[in-house]
């Protein structure tokens, strides 16, 4: 099994100066501690106008700043948001691409919708549509990164005229293609179309069985009808971490942050009333926190021998990757630092020992099935060569302006240079 780490960028108030600029800098310090340790992947939320629980809007800028602290780590969008208010289909195309560029070709591409009113209206996202928005906007970012041109769209939420999208990714066709998932159902809709299954949500070893059999079922089914022009199945779950040698300990340093993800979460998409600027969702927290029961994403704070048992429960159950949520609440970074080593040393090793004769097998294992889903896509029909069409400058369509100069002498303005108009001045 491999392991990521899940950034939300989570601000309890009070905000003394310059407390954002030091959540940013202690995760980059964090991450770039994680890759040197082995830890598999980075996940970075686009969440909007979520104060205290999120205060990662422009993830691309942090990934990037992420790219170049790491060497090896896995580099995810987890996840974009999709639907075309939120940003056009041809922008998430160039930043994923930039994105796979300059971390030399680690980006998993994690999309998905939003679930918040407070996103959603910010954006005018009309709930009821934004699934098909996601579907529509997804697959077309998809084409732009592979086809050379873009053919052009004409659909029900965006269109656009035949473009070469630049620049491509390294990876070929695209990055891998995660979807965000909540529930039983968002993990089959991942296996019809071939993308792999982030899965935020805190289930025990036995559920995640369950749902990680009924996502392969699906893989190996004729429902999988790729997306994407690539298969991507994998199913990862998230999990709280808090890991020392002292149970006590692993639970002072940790406990009461992870009850403020599930908590804060909840306020913005279930249960909460807020009030932009105004609203205190840690003193909401603080009143309630003692009643918030323990569940199993819980179950990796502890000793090393606790989060061992706990994750071999999901090893067993056949999830391929836990991503840790530890950068919540109050947590403290010298904290989060010290549970990451312990980890990596006495841990993660012989899970990752694992997980390489796993995936070799795995690899061998759904070959066929992959083929043959990939064999029902219809891709997108490119464009005839003959009906690329021809956009002609604006300086080709304007009145030529004759020079002008000032009272000084100095040029002010002069026509520009058309190499298909005759010479209107000769040599000497």
């Amino acid at each position: 099994m491999r392991f990521g780490l899940f950034y939300e960028q989570q601000l309890p108030r009070p905000w003394p100066e310059g407390a954002e600029q030091k959540l940013f800098n202690d995760a980059l310090a964090q991450i770039e501690l994680a890759d040197a340790l082995g830890v598999d992947y980075l996940w970075a939320v686009e969440h909007h106008f979520l104060e205290e629980y999120s205060h990662s809007s422009a993830p691309e800028v942090f990934l990037a700043a992420a790219s170049q602290r790491t060497k090896r780590m896995r580099i995810g969008h987890g996840i974009t948001l999709m639907p075309p208010a939120y940003s056009h289909p041809a922008r998430i195309a160039e930043r994923v691409a930039t994105l796979d560029l300059v971390s030399n070709g680690r980006v998993e591409w994690g999309t998905g919708e939003s679930g918040s009113l407070m996103e959603l209206g910010g954006f005018g996202v009309p709930r009821e549509e934004k699934s098909a928005m996601w579907a529509e906007a997804t697959e077309q970012a998809i084409n732009m990164q592979v086809m050379n041109p873009y053919p052009g769209f004409k659909g029900r939420y965006f269109e656009m005229p035949c473009r070469n999208v630049v620049p491509k990714p390294v990876q070929k066709p695209h990055p891998p293609l995660w979807i965000a998932c909540s529930k039983r159902e968002s993990i089959h809709k991942a296996a019809r179309h071939g993308m792999g299954a982030l899965a935020f949500a805190f289930v025990d070893p036995e559920q995640a069985a369950k749902w990680v059999e009924e996502y392969y079922d699906i893989i190996k089914s004729d429902e999988c009808v790729p997306l994407g022009w690539s298969v991507n199945a994998n199913v990862a779950l998230v999990s709280g971490m808090s890991c020392h040698a002292d149970e006590q300990e692993a639970i002072a340093r940790g406990l009461d942050g992870f009850k403020f993800f599930g908590y804060s979460l909840g306020h913005f998409a279930s249960y909460g009333e807020h009030r932009p600027g105004v609203s205190d969702v840690w003193q909401r927290f603080l009143e309630v926190k003692d009643q918030i029961p323990r569940d199993a994403g819980q179950g990796g704070i502890g000793t090393p021998a606790q989060l061992r048992a706990h994750l071999e429960g999901y090893e067993k159950a056949g999830v391929d990757q836990i991503i840790f949520v530890q950068q919540s609440g109050l947590n403290r970074h010298e904290h989060i630092c010290d549970s990451l080593r312990l980890f990596a040393s006495e841990v993660m090793p012989a899970f990752h020992e694992r997980a390489r004769l796993r995936e070799a097998q795995k690899t061998r294992d759904l070959a066929p099935y992959i083929a043959a889903a990939l064999a029902r896509k219809q891709p997108m029909a490119p464009i005839a060569e003959e009906d690329i069409p021809t956009v002609v400058a604006f300086g080709r369509t304007q009145p030529r302006r004759p020079a002008t100069f000032s009272d000084r002498g100095g040029a002010i303005a002069a026509p520009a240079f058309d190499p298909h108009a005759e010479a209107s001045v000769k040599p000497q």
